[in-house]
Protein backbone atom coordinates (compact mmCIF):
# COMPACT_ATOMS: atom_id res chain seq x y z
CA UNK A 1 0.00 0.00 0.00
CA UNK A 2 1.44 3.31 -1.02
CA UNK A 3 1.19 6.09 1.70
CA UNK A 4 1.53 9.80 1.68
CA UNK A 5 3.38 11.63 4.24
CA UNK A 6 -0.10 13.03 5.56
CA UNK A 7 -1.11 9.48 5.69
CA UNK A 8 1.48 7.73 6.97
CA UNK A 9 1.70 11.06 9.80
CA UNK A 10 -2.30 10.33 10.78
CA UNK A 11 -1.39 6.32 11.25
CA UNK A 12 1.56 7.87 13.70
CA UNK A 13 -1.09 10.07 15.47
CA UNK A 14 -3.30 7.16 15.77
CA UNK A 15 -1.00 5.32 17.61
CA UNK A 16 -0.05 8.15 19.79
CA UNK A 17 -3.80 8.40 20.48
CA UNK A 18 -4.15 4.54 22.11
CA UNK A 19 -0.91 4.73 23.79
CA UNK A 20 -2.50 8.03 25.59
CA UNK A 21 -5.27 6.25 26.20
CA UNK A 22 -7.39 7.58 24.01
CA UNK A 23 -9.90 5.18 21.84
CA UNK A 24 -9.87 6.73 18.47
CA UNK A 25 -13.25 4.79 17.15
CA UNK A 26 -15.17 4.66 20.70
CA UNK A 27 -18.22 2.72 20.67
CA UNK A 28 -19.80 4.60 23.08
CA UNK A 29 -23.63 6.27 22.31
CA UNK A 30 -23.17 10.18 21.37
CA UNK A 31 -26.82 11.70 22.02
CA UNK A 32 -27.17 14.23 19.13
CA UNK A 33 -30.49 16.72 20.18
CA UNK A 34 -29.73 19.68 17.22
CA UNK A 35 -28.86 19.77 13.89
CA UNK A 36 -26.47 22.71 12.28
CA UNK A 37 -29.88 23.18 9.81
CA UNK A 38 -32.31 23.54 12.75
CA UNK A 39 -29.56 26.51 14.61
CA UNK A 40 -29.52 28.59 11.62
CA UNK A 41 -32.67 28.58 11.04
CA UNK A 42 -34.10 28.99 14.48
CA UNK A 43 -31.52 29.73 17.08
CA UNK A 44 -32.60 33.82 16.49
CA UNK A 45 -36.03 32.90 17.34
CA UNK A 46 -35.75 31.02 20.23
CA UNK A 47 -32.57 31.52 21.88
CA UNK A 48 -33.26 29.75 25.39
CA UNK A 49 -33.30 26.66 23.63
CA UNK A 50 -30.09 26.20 22.36
CA UNK A 51 -27.87 26.91 26.27
CA UNK A 52 -27.07 23.01 25.99
CA UNK A 53 -26.45 20.91 22.93
CA UNK A 54 -24.51 18.38 21.78
CA UNK A 55 -23.89 17.96 17.99
CA UNK A 56 -21.44 15.56 16.14
CA UNK A 57 -20.08 16.08 12.78
CA UNK A 58 -16.97 16.37 10.78
CA UNK A 59 -14.09 18.95 11.51
CA UNK A 60 -13.95 20.95 8.09
CA UNK A 61 -11.21 24.00 9.72
CA UNK A 62 -9.76 25.03 11.99
CA UNK A 63 -7.66 28.37 12.76
CA UNK A 64 -5.41 28.29 15.83
CA UNK A 65 -4.81 31.16 18.21
CA UNK A 66 -3.25 30.56 21.17
CA UNK A 67 -5.27 29.82 24.09
CA UNK A 68 -8.36 29.51 21.61
CA UNK A 69 -9.74 28.38 18.34
CA UNK A 70 -12.22 28.81 15.55
CA UNK A 71 -13.11 25.65 13.77
CA UNK A 72 -16.35 24.57 11.34
CA UNK A 73 -18.25 21.33 11.75
CA UNK A 74 -20.44 19.59 9.07
CA UNK A 75 -22.95 17.36 9.91
CA UNK A 76 -25.45 15.89 7.48
CA UNK A 77 -27.29 18.96 7.16
CA UNK A 78 -24.87 21.80 7.02
CA UNK A 79 -21.85 23.18 8.40
CA UNK A 80 -21.33 25.56 11.87
CA UNK A 81 -18.57 27.46 13.04
CA UNK A 82 -17.28 26.47 16.38
CA UNK A 83 -15.20 28.39 19.43
CA UNK A 84 -13.05 26.43 21.75
CA UNK A 85 -11.17 27.81 24.53
CA UNK A 86 -8.76 26.04 26.57
CA UNK A 87 -9.81 26.61 29.69
CA UNK A 88 -13.23 25.78 29.18
CA UNK A 89 -12.05 22.47 28.23
CA UNK A 90 -9.42 21.37 30.34
CA UNK A 91 -10.96 23.48 33.62
CA UNK A 92 -7.80 21.97 35.98
CA UNK A 93 -4.24 22.17 35.59
CA UNK A 94 -3.78 19.08 32.79
CA UNK A 95 -4.34 21.60 29.52
CA UNK A 96 -3.34 18.48 27.34
CA UNK A 97 -6.64 18.24 25.62
CA UNK A 98 -6.66 21.12 24.15
CA UNK A 99 -2.74 21.55 23.66
CA UNK A 100 -2.56 17.82 22.56
CA UNK A 101 -4.73 16.30 21.50
CA UNK A 102 -7.26 19.01 19.77
CA UNK A 103 -4.21 21.20 18.72
CA UNK A 104 -1.72 18.50 17.69
CA UNK A 105 -3.96 15.42 17.53
CA UNK A 106 -7.04 16.07 15.43
CA UNK A 107 -6.93 17.00 12.06
CA UNK A 108 -9.56 17.95 9.23
CA UNK A 109 -11.84 15.11 8.51
CA UNK A 110 -11.85 13.60 12.07
CA UNK A 111 -15.61 13.13 13.17
CA UNK A 112 -16.13 14.79 16.61
CA UNK A 113 -18.75 15.01 18.83
CA UNK A 114 -18.71 18.52 20.98
CA UNK A 115 -21.48 20.42 23.70
CA UNK A 116 -21.87 23.62 24.68
CA UNK A 117 -24.09 26.46 23.86
CA UNK A 118 -25.23 28.91 20.77
CA UNK A 119 -24.01 32.22 20.89
CA UNK A 120 -23.83 34.92 18.09
CA UNK A 121 -19.84 36.82 17.52
CA UNK A 122 -19.06 40.20 17.42
CA UNK A 123 -19.53 39.94 13.40
CA UNK A 124 -22.78 38.22 13.39
CA UNK A 125 -21.84 34.80 12.97
CA UNK A 126 -24.07 32.47 14.36
CA UNK A 127 -21.55 29.98 16.07
CA UNK A 128 -21.33 27.34 18.75
CA UNK A 129 -19.08 27.94 22.30
CA UNK A 130 -17.58 24.30 23.21
CA UNK A 131 -17.42 23.10 26.26
CA UNK A 132 -16.54 19.33 25.70
CA UNK A 133 -15.03 17.94 23.12
CA UNK A 134 -14.85 14.26 21.89
CA UNK A 135 -13.26 12.41 19.05
CA UNK A 136 -15.67 9.87 17.51
CA UNK A 137 -13.35 8.80 14.43
CA UNK A 138 -10.09 9.40 14.06
CA UNK A 139 -9.71 10.13 9.73
CA UNK A 140 -6.67 8.00 8.32
CA UNK A 141 -6.78 9.85 4.68
CA UNK A 142 -6.83 13.45 4.41
CA UNK A 143 -10.08 15.47 2.51
CA UNK A 144 -9.17 17.57 -0.48
CA UNK A 145 -9.51 21.37 0.39
CA UNK A 146 -12.27 22.65 -0.79
CA UNK A 147 -11.90 26.60 -0.51
CA UNK A 148 -14.13 29.54 -0.11
CA UNK A 149 -13.46 33.22 -0.73
CA UNK A 150 -15.21 36.04 -2.12
CA UNK A 151 -14.52 37.31 -5.23
CA UNK A 152 -14.35 41.10 -6.36
CA UNK A 153 -17.90 41.87 -6.52
CA UNK A 154 -18.22 40.20 -2.85
CA UNK A 155 -19.87 36.72 -4.63
CA UNK A 156 -18.75 33.35 -2.89
CA UNK A 157 -16.46 31.60 -5.51
CA UNK A 158 -15.01 27.66 -5.03
CA UNK A 159 -10.97 27.21 -5.24
CA UNK A 160 -9.88 23.68 -5.57
CA UNK A 161 -13.08 22.02 -5.81
CA UNK A 162 -13.06 18.26 -5.89
CA UNK A 163 -14.39 18.17 -9.73
CA UNK A 164 -12.61 15.35 -11.18
CA UNK A 165 -15.41 13.11 -12.43
CA UNK A 166 -13.68 9.53 -12.18
CA UNK A 167 -12.46 10.14 -8.76
CA UNK A 168 -15.90 11.96 -7.91
CA UNK A 169 -17.98 8.60 -8.94
CA UNK A 170 -15.27 5.86 -7.76
CA UNK A 171 -15.11 7.78 -4.31
CA UNK A 172 -18.54 9.12 -3.83
CA UNK A 173 -18.24 9.17 -0.25
CA UNK A 174 -15.28 11.89 -0.82
CA UNK A 175 -17.49 13.69 -2.93
CA UNK A 176 -20.44 14.03 -0.93
CA UNK A 177 -18.50 15.32 2.23
CA UNK A 178 -16.51 17.77 0.06
CA UNK A 179 -19.40 18.88 -2.20
CA UNK A 180 -22.53 19.53 -0.27
CA UNK A 181 -24.61 20.07 -3.70
CA UNK A 182 -24.08 16.55 -4.61
CA UNK A 183 -25.91 15.84 -1.20
CA UNK A 184 -28.67 17.52 -2.22
CA UNK A 185 -28.68 15.79 -5.62
CA UNK A 186 -29.58 12.62 -3.86
CA UNK A 187 -32.37 14.23 -1.42
CA UNK A 188 -33.94 15.17 -4.44
CA UNK A 189 -34.04 12.07 -6.15
CA UNK A 190 -35.25 10.39 -2.99
CA UNK A 191 -37.77 13.08 -2.81
CA UNK A 192 -39.02 12.74 -6.54
CA UNK A 193 -39.23 8.66 -5.67
CA UNK A 194 -42.02 9.60 -2.85
CA UNK A 195 -43.83 11.83 -4.87
CA UNK A 196 -44.39 9.19 -7.25
CA UNK A 197 -44.97 6.58 -4.77
CA UNK A 198 -47.65 8.61 -2.71
CA UNK A 199 -49.35 9.11 -6.30
CA UNK A 200 -49.58 5.77 -7.24
CA UNK A 201 -50.14 4.61 -3.46
CA UNK A 202 -53.05 7.13 -3.15
CA UNK A 203 -54.89 5.80 -6.17
CA UNK A 204 -55.47 2.27 -4.24
CA UNK A 205 -52.51 0.36 -6.18
CA UNK A 206 -50.58 -2.15 -4.84
CA UNK A 207 -46.74 -2.00 -4.52
CA UNK A 208 -45.34 -4.98 -5.35
CA UNK A 209 -41.78 -6.83 -5.67
CA UNK A 210 -40.81 -9.30 -8.69
CA UNK A 211 -37.82 -11.55 -9.10
CA UNK A 212 -34.97 -10.14 -10.31
CA UNK A 213 -33.43 -13.45 -11.19
CA UNK A 214 -35.04 -14.82 -14.08
CA UNK A 215 -34.97 -18.50 -16.20
CA UNK A 216 -36.22 -16.13 -18.99
CA UNK A 217 -35.44 -12.15 -20.14
CA UNK A 218 -38.44 -10.43 -21.05
CA UNK A 219 -40.44 -7.39 -21.45
CA UNK A 220 -37.93 -5.07 -23.51
CA UNK A 221 -35.12 -5.35 -26.49
CA UNK A 222 -31.93 -5.58 -24.63
CA UNK A 223 -29.36 -7.85 -24.01
CA UNK A 224 -29.23 -9.54 -20.70
CA UNK A 225 -26.82 -10.31 -18.16
CA UNK A 226 -26.57 -13.66 -17.45
CA UNK A 227 -25.56 -15.95 -14.12
CA UNK A 228 -25.96 -19.56 -13.76
CA UNK A 229 -27.53 -20.78 -10.38
CA UNK A 230 -25.41 -24.06 -8.92
CA UNK A 231 -28.02 -25.96 -6.73
CA UNK A 232 -30.73 -25.56 -9.44
CA UNK A 233 -28.12 -26.24 -12.17
CA UNK A 234 -29.64 -23.83 -14.70
CA UNK A 235 -28.82 -20.71 -16.12
CA UNK A 236 -30.58 -17.07 -15.02
CA UNK A 237 -31.04 -13.80 -15.82
CA UNK A 238 -30.57 -11.12 -14.22
CA UNK A 239 -34.08 -9.25 -15.58
CA UNK A 240 -34.29 -6.24 -18.22
CA UNK A 241 -38.05 -5.48 -17.08
CA UNK A 242 -39.90 -6.58 -15.17
CA UNK A 243 -43.39 -6.16 -17.27
CA UNK A 244 -44.09 -9.79 -18.03
CA UNK A 245 -44.56 -11.01 -14.15
CA UNK A 246 -45.99 -7.55 -13.42
CA UNK A 247 -49.08 -8.48 -16.07
CA UNK A 248 -48.94 -11.70 -14.29
CA UNK A 249 -50.49 -10.09 -11.28
CA UNK A 250 -53.30 -8.65 -13.00
CA UNK A 251 -53.98 -12.04 -14.49
CA UNK A 252 -53.96 -13.12 -11.09
CA UNK A 253 -56.82 -10.58 -10.29
CA UNK A 254 -55.26 -7.28 -9.07
CA UNK A 255 -56.72 -3.92 -10.88
CA UNK A 256 -53.24 -2.08 -10.52
CA UNK A 257 -49.61 -3.04 -9.67
CA UNK A 258 -46.69 -0.67 -9.45
CA UNK A 259 -42.75 -1.89 -8.72
CA UNK A 260 -39.66 0.46 -8.22
CA UNK A 261 -37.24 -2.27 -10.18
CA UNK A 262 -33.36 -2.23 -10.45
CA UNK A 263 -33.50 -4.13 -13.98
CA UNK A 264 -29.95 -4.68 -16.02
CA UNK A 265 -29.04 -4.38 -19.61
CA UNK A 266 -25.90 -5.85 -20.85
CA UNK A 267 -25.48 -2.76 -23.42
CA UNK A 268 -23.29 0.16 -24.27
CA UNK A 269 -22.58 3.25 -21.57
CA UNK A 270 -23.28 6.81 -22.00
CA UNK A 271 -24.09 9.80 -20.07
CA UNK A 272 -27.39 8.25 -20.42
CA UNK A 273 -27.24 4.76 -20.08
CA UNK A 274 -25.36 2.34 -16.86
CA UNK A 275 -26.09 -0.82 -17.29
CA UNK A 276 -27.82 -0.97 -13.60
CA UNK A 277 -30.86 1.60 -13.96
CA UNK A 278 -34.42 2.17 -11.40
CA UNK A 279 -37.73 2.21 -13.20
CA UNK A 280 -41.08 2.26 -12.30
CA UNK A 281 -43.17 -0.19 -13.77
CA UNK A 282 -47.31 0.75 -13.45
CA UNK A 283 -50.19 -1.93 -14.87
CA UNK A 284 -54.04 -1.11 -14.51
CA UNK A 285 -56.62 -3.12 -15.50
CA UNK A 286 -59.87 -2.16 -17.87
CA UNK A 287 -57.76 1.16 -19.26
CA UNK A 288 -56.15 1.88 -22.45
CA UNK A 289 -53.15 3.93 -23.44
CA UNK A 290 -54.84 7.26 -23.92
CA UNK A 291 -56.17 7.07 -19.95
CA UNK A 292 -52.25 6.42 -19.34
CA UNK A 293 -51.18 9.54 -20.67
CA UNK A 294 -53.25 11.42 -18.79
CA UNK A 295 -52.22 9.86 -15.76
CA UNK A 296 -48.40 10.08 -16.82
CA UNK A 297 -48.70 13.98 -17.23
CA UNK A 298 -50.40 14.63 -13.92
CA UNK A 299 -47.79 12.25 -12.40
CA UNK A 300 -44.90 14.00 -13.76
CA UNK A 301 -46.13 17.53 -13.25
CA UNK A 302 -46.75 16.38 -9.35
CA UNK A 303 -43.04 15.60 -9.03
CA UNK A 304 -41.87 18.97 -10.56
CA UNK A 305 -44.28 21.07 -8.03
CA UNK A 306 -43.27 19.10 -4.84
CA UNK A 307 -39.14 18.89 -5.70
CA UNK A 308 -39.49 23.06 -7.05
CA UNK A 309 -42.74 23.98 -6.18
CA UNK A 310 -43.66 25.04 -10.27
CA UNK A 311 -43.89 23.25 -13.53
CA UNK A 312 -41.06 25.02 -14.64
CA UNK A 313 -37.93 23.39 -14.24
CA UNK A 314 -33.97 24.62 -15.72
CA UNK A 315 -32.57 22.26 -17.55
CA UNK A 316 -28.92 23.17 -18.98
CA UNK A 317 -30.09 25.68 -21.28
CA UNK A 318 -33.58 25.21 -21.42
CA UNK A 319 -36.62 25.65 -19.10
CA UNK A 320 -38.98 22.82 -19.51
CA UNK A 321 -42.68 23.26 -18.53
CA UNK A 322 -44.00 20.11 -17.42
CA UNK A 323 -47.99 21.65 -16.62
CA UNK A 324 -50.26 19.59 -18.39
CA UNK A 325 -51.49 18.93 -21.38
CA UNK A 326 -48.31 18.14 -23.01
CA UNK A 327 -47.45 18.03 -27.38
CA UNK A 328 -48.85 15.29 -29.22
CA UNK A 329 -47.12 13.43 -32.55
CA UNK A 330 -47.98 10.54 -33.96
CA UNK A 331 -44.62 8.50 -34.73
CA UNK A 332 -45.04 9.02 -38.59
CA UNK A 333 -46.11 12.77 -37.64
CA UNK A 334 -43.33 13.56 -36.30
CA UNK A 335 -40.41 12.00 -38.59
CA UNK A 336 -42.32 13.90 -41.20
CA UNK A 337 -42.23 16.89 -39.18
CA UNK A 338 -38.73 16.77 -38.76
CA UNK A 339 -37.06 15.46 -41.91
CA UNK A 340 -40.11 16.17 -44.46
CA UNK A 341 -40.31 12.77 -45.12
CA UNK A 342 -43.61 10.50 -44.99
CA UNK A 343 -42.62 6.92 -44.38
CA UNK A 344 -45.87 5.61 -42.90
CA UNK A 345 -45.95 3.25 -46.15
CA UNK A 346 -42.41 2.10 -46.68
CA UNK A 347 -40.66 -1.69 -46.78
CA UNK A 348 -37.78 -2.41 -45.23
CA UNK A 349 -35.80 -1.84 -48.55
CA UNK A 350 -37.46 2.10 -48.98
CA UNK A 351 -36.39 2.43 -44.91
CA UNK A 352 -33.01 1.61 -45.72
CA UNK A 353 -32.38 3.57 -48.28
CA UNK A 354 -34.27 6.55 -46.63
CA UNK A 355 -31.79 6.18 -43.85
CA UNK A 356 -29.24 6.28 -46.05
CA UNK A 357 -30.06 9.26 -47.22
CA UNK A 358 -30.29 10.74 -44.16
CA UNK A 359 -26.90 9.71 -43.24
CA UNK A 360 -28.23 7.03 -40.50
CA UNK A 361 -25.88 4.24 -39.76
CA UNK A 362 -27.83 0.89 -40.35
CA UNK A 363 -26.87 -2.57 -40.63
CA UNK A 364 -27.73 -6.02 -42.10
CA UNK A 365 -29.68 -7.37 -38.78
CA UNK A 366 -32.16 -4.05 -38.59
CA UNK A 367 -35.50 -5.11 -39.43
CA UNK A 368 -38.59 -2.38 -40.12
CA UNK A 369 -39.27 -1.55 -36.82
CA UNK A 370 -35.16 -0.79 -35.71
CA UNK A 371 -34.84 0.94 -39.07
CA UNK A 372 -37.86 3.36 -37.93
CA UNK A 373 -36.54 3.88 -34.34
CA UNK A 374 -33.28 4.46 -35.74
CA UNK A 375 -34.87 7.31 -38.20
CA UNK A 376 -36.41 8.60 -35.12
CA UNK A 377 -33.97 8.55 -32.91
CA UNK A 378 -31.28 10.62 -35.23
CA UNK A 379 -33.79 12.88 -36.54
CA UNK A 380 -36.64 13.75 -34.14
CA UNK A 381 -35.79 12.71 -30.80
CA UNK A 382 -32.92 15.28 -29.82
CA UNK A 383 -35.47 17.98 -30.87
CA UNK A 384 -38.47 17.46 -28.70
CA UNK A 385 -37.62 19.66 -25.72
CA UNK A 386 -40.53 20.34 -23.87
CA UNK A 387 -42.85 17.42 -22.51
CA UNK A 388 -43.76 15.58 -25.90
CA UNK A 389 -45.93 12.13 -26.13
CA UNK A 390 -44.98 9.96 -29.48
CA UNK A 391 -47.83 7.96 -29.78
CA UNK A 392 -48.76 5.21 -32.71
CA UNK A 393 -46.01 3.07 -33.11
CA UNK A 394 -45.67 0.83 -35.77
CA UNK A 395 -46.61 -2.74 -34.65
CA UNK A 396 -43.36 -4.25 -35.62
CA UNK A 397 -41.70 -1.83 -33.02
CA UNK A 398 -43.72 -2.75 -30.40
CA UNK A 399 -44.05 -6.90 -29.69
CA UNK A 400 -46.42 -6.35 -26.38
CA UNK A 401 -48.63 -3.48 -27.24
CA UNK A 402 -51.74 -4.00 -28.42
CA UNK A 403 -53.25 -3.34 -32.05
CA UNK A 404 -54.64 0.36 -32.56
CA UNK A 405 -58.40 0.41 -32.44
CA UNK A 406 -59.09 1.75 -35.86
CA UNK A 407 -55.28 1.85 -37.72
CA UNK A 408 -54.16 -1.12 -39.45
CA UNK A 409 -50.09 -1.75 -38.97
CA UNK A 410 -50.21 0.42 -35.72
CA UNK A 411 -50.36 0.04 -31.97
CA UNK A 412 -51.55 1.88 -29.12
CA UNK A 413 -48.38 2.81 -27.48
CA UNK A 414 -46.55 6.27 -26.35
CA UNK A 415 -43.21 7.39 -25.39
CA UNK A 416 -43.10 10.90 -23.53
CA UNK A 417 -39.87 13.18 -24.38
CA UNK A 418 -38.03 15.79 -22.76
CA UNK A 419 -35.10 17.81 -23.36
CA UNK A 420 -34.58 15.22 -26.27
CA UNK A 421 -34.71 12.17 -24.18
CA UNK A 422 -37.21 9.58 -23.77
CA UNK A 423 -38.30 9.97 -20.36
CA UNK A 424 -41.43 6.69 -20.36
CA UNK A 425 -42.83 4.19 -22.50
CA UNK A 426 -46.27 2.93 -22.32
CA UNK A 427 -48.84 1.09 -24.11
CA UNK A 428 -52.49 -0.84 -23.86
CA UNK A 429 -51.10 -4.27 -23.05
CA UNK A 430 -51.64 -6.88 -25.59
CA UNK A 431 -53.51 -9.31 -23.88
CA UNK A 432 -54.48 -11.75 -26.88
CA UNK A 433 -52.52 -14.75 -26.63
CA UNK A 434 -52.75 -16.24 -30.15
CA UNK A 435 -51.48 -12.53 -31.40
CA UNK A 436 -48.78 -12.24 -28.94
CA UNK A 437 -47.04 -15.98 -29.82
CA UNK A 438 -47.18 -14.64 -33.28
CA UNK A 439 -45.62 -11.68 -32.49
CA UNK A 440 -42.82 -13.09 -30.16
CA UNK A 441 -42.09 -15.89 -32.69
CA UNK A 442 -41.43 -12.83 -35.22
CA UNK A 443 -39.13 -11.67 -32.73
CA UNK A 444 -37.05 -15.10 -32.84
CA UNK A 445 -36.76 -14.52 -36.52
CA UNK A 446 -35.17 -10.95 -35.85
CA UNK A 447 -32.69 -12.81 -33.55
CA UNK A 448 -31.79 -15.44 -36.09
CA UNK A 449 -30.65 -12.74 -38.26
CA UNK A 450 -27.93 -11.30 -35.63
CA UNK A 451 -30.22 -8.60 -33.46
CA UNK A 452 -29.23 -9.71 -30.22
CA UNK A 453 -32.24 -7.86 -28.62
CA UNK A 454 -34.79 -9.29 -29.89
CA UNK A 455 -37.34 -10.93 -27.29
CA UNK A 456 -37.34 -14.43 -26.84
CA UNK A 457 -40.68 -16.80 -26.69
CA UNK A 458 -41.91 -16.81 -22.92
CA UNK A 459 -44.18 -19.91 -23.07
CA UNK A 460 -45.49 -19.15 -18.86
CA UNK A 461 -46.06 -15.85 -20.13
CA UNK A 462 -48.47 -16.84 -22.84
CA UNK A 463 -50.12 -19.83 -20.53
CA UNK A 464 -50.90 -17.02 -18.20
CA UNK A 465 -52.30 -14.94 -21.27
CA UNK A 466 -54.38 -17.56 -21.93
CA UNK A 467 -56.07 -17.84 -18.53
CA UNK A 468 -57.27 -14.08 -19.67
CA UNK A 469 -55.68 -10.92 -18.53
CA UNK A 470 -58.36 -8.00 -19.12
CA UNK A 471 -57.81 -4.75 -20.87
CA UNK A 472 -54.45 -3.30 -19.55
CA UNK A 473 -52.68 -0.28 -19.50
CA UNK A 474 -48.81 -0.25 -18.52
CA UNK A 475 -46.23 2.40 -17.93
CA UNK A 476 -42.88 2.32 -17.32
CA UNK A 477 -40.59 5.58 -16.14
CA UNK A 478 -36.93 5.81 -16.18
CA UNK A 479 -36.34 7.11 -12.68
CA UNK A 480 -32.51 7.88 -13.60
CA UNK A 481 -33.36 10.11 -16.67
CA UNK A 482 -36.46 11.70 -15.05
CA UNK A 483 -34.28 12.54 -11.84
CA UNK A 484 -31.10 13.99 -14.23
CA UNK A 485 -34.13 16.47 -15.50
CA UNK A 486 -35.33 17.18 -12.18
CA UNK A 487 -31.66 17.98 -10.68
CA UNK A 488 -30.15 19.86 -13.70
CA UNK A 489 -27.75 16.77 -13.91
CA UNK A 490 -25.66 16.49 -16.89
CA UNK A 491 -24.99 12.64 -16.43
CA UNK A 492 -26.60 9.59 -15.41
CA UNK A 493 -23.28 9.30 -13.04
CA UNK A 494 -24.89 12.71 -11.32
CA UNK A 495 -27.84 11.08 -10.01
CA UNK A 496 -26.71 7.28 -9.00
CA UNK A 497 -24.62 6.98 -5.85
CA UNK A 498 -22.35 4.45 -7.44
CA UNK A 499 -22.63 4.50 -11.10
CA UNK A 500 -20.12 1.50 -12.76
CA UNK A 501 -16.79 2.27 -13.80
CA UNK A 502 -13.62 0.80 -15.03
CA UNK A 503 -11.55 -1.02 -12.75
CA UNK A 504 -9.66 0.87 -11.06
CA UNK A 505 -6.07 0.90 -12.10
CA UNK A 506 -3.30 -0.21 -9.37
CA UNK A 507 -0.77 2.17 -8.98
CA UNK A 508 3.13 0.77 -8.88
CA UNK A 509 5.36 2.02 -6.61
CA UNK A 510 8.75 2.49 -8.56
CA UNK A 511 11.66 0.63 -6.68
CA UNK A 512 15.15 2.05 -5.30
CA UNK A 513 16.65 0.73 -8.80
CA UNK A 514 13.90 2.30 -10.94
CA UNK A 515 14.34 5.64 -8.69
CA UNK A 516 18.17 5.63 -9.58
CA UNK A 517 17.18 4.82 -12.88
CA UNK A 518 15.70 8.40 -13.65
CA UNK A 519 18.94 9.94 -11.98
CA UNK A 520 17.87 10.00 -8.75
CA UNK A 521 20.77 10.55 -5.99
CA UNK A 522 19.64 6.84 -3.43
CA UNK A 523 19.93 9.38 -0.59
CA UNK A 524 17.07 11.78 -2.03
CA UNK A 525 14.63 8.56 -2.46
CA UNK A 526 13.00 8.74 1.10
CA UNK A 527 12.47 12.48 0.41
CA UNK A 528 10.19 11.70 -2.80
CA UNK A 529 8.83 9.36 -1.18
CA UNK A 530 7.78 11.41 1.54
CA UNK A 531 6.64 14.52 -1.22
CA UNK A 532 4.85 11.31 -2.68
CA UNK A 533 6.78 11.07 -5.79
CA UNK A 534 6.24 7.49 -6.08
CA UNK A 535 5.38 7.13 -9.95
CA UNK A 536 6.64 7.65 -13.06
CA UNK A 537 3.75 9.13 -14.68
CA UNK A 538 3.97 11.84 -11.14
CA UNK A 539 7.64 12.36 -12.20
CA UNK A 540 6.39 12.88 -15.94
CA UNK A 541 3.69 15.24 -14.68
CA UNK A 542 5.49 17.36 -12.43
CA UNK A 543 6.72 21.23 -12.65
CA UNK A 544 10.61 21.41 -12.15
CA UNK A 545 10.94 24.61 -10.20
CA UNK A 546 8.31 23.50 -7.39
CA UNK A 547 9.70 19.80 -7.28
CA UNK A 548 13.00 21.33 -6.73
CA UNK A 549 12.02 23.75 -3.95
CA UNK A 550 9.83 20.69 -2.67
CA UNK A 551 12.54 18.37 -2.65
CA UNK A 552 14.69 21.32 -0.69
CA UNK A 553 12.89 22.08 1.64
CA UNK A 554 11.56 18.86 2.74
CA UNK A 555 15.50 18.14 3.18
CA UNK A 556 15.76 21.27 5.37
CA UNK A 557 12.87 19.83 7.26
CA UNK A 558 13.69 16.79 7.95
CA UNK A 559 17.05 17.91 9.19
CA UNK A 560 19.34 15.44 6.80
CA UNK A 561 22.26 17.47 6.94
CA UNK A 562 24.57 14.98 5.36
CA UNK A 563 21.85 14.62 2.24
CA UNK A 564 23.22 16.91 -0.76
CA UNK A 565 20.63 19.47 -2.01
CA UNK A 566 19.81 18.29 -5.96
CA UNK A 567 20.46 20.63 -8.90
CA UNK A 568 17.45 22.11 -10.67
CA UNK A 569 19.03 20.51 -13.88
CA UNK A 570 18.92 17.39 -11.67
CA UNK A 571 15.35 17.66 -11.21
CA UNK A 572 14.79 18.68 -14.55
CA UNK A 573 16.33 15.33 -15.86
CA UNK A 574 14.37 13.21 -13.77
CA UNK A 575 11.19 14.61 -15.18
CA UNK A 576 12.68 14.04 -19.10
CA UNK A 577 13.32 10.50 -18.42
CA UNK A 578 10.44 10.09 -16.90
CA UNK A 579 8.37 11.09 -20.13
CA UNK A 580 10.13 9.20 -22.41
Amino acid sequence: MILSEQEINRRQIREQLIQSGIDPYPSDTFEVNVTTKDIHENYEKQKTDYKAISIAGRLMSRRIMGSASFAELQDSTGRIQIYLRRDDLCSGEDKSHYNVVFKKMMDIGDIIGIKGYVFTTEVGEISIHVNELTLLTKSLKPLPIVKEAKDEDGNMKTYDAFTDPEMRYRQRYVDLIVNPEVRETFVKRTQLVNSMRNFLAEKGYLEVETPILQPLYGGAAARPFKTHHNTLDMTLYLRIANELYLKRLIVGGYDGVFEFSKDFRNEGMSRFHNPEFTQVELYVAYKDYEWMMELTEAMVEKVAIDLHGTTKVQVGENVIDFQRPWKRYTMFEAIEHFTGIDISEMGEDELRETAKKLDIPTDKSMGKAKLIDEIFGEKCEGQLIQPTFITEYPVEMSPLAKKHKTKPGLVERFEAVANGKEICNAFSELNDPIDQRKRFEEQLELGKRGDDEAMVLDEDFLRALEYGMPPTAGLGVGIDRLSMMMTNSKSIQDVLFFPQMKPERKVQALTESQYEDLGVAKDLIQILQKLGMLTKEQFAEAKDSKLFNDVCGTRKKLKLKDVKNPALEDVQGWIEKASV
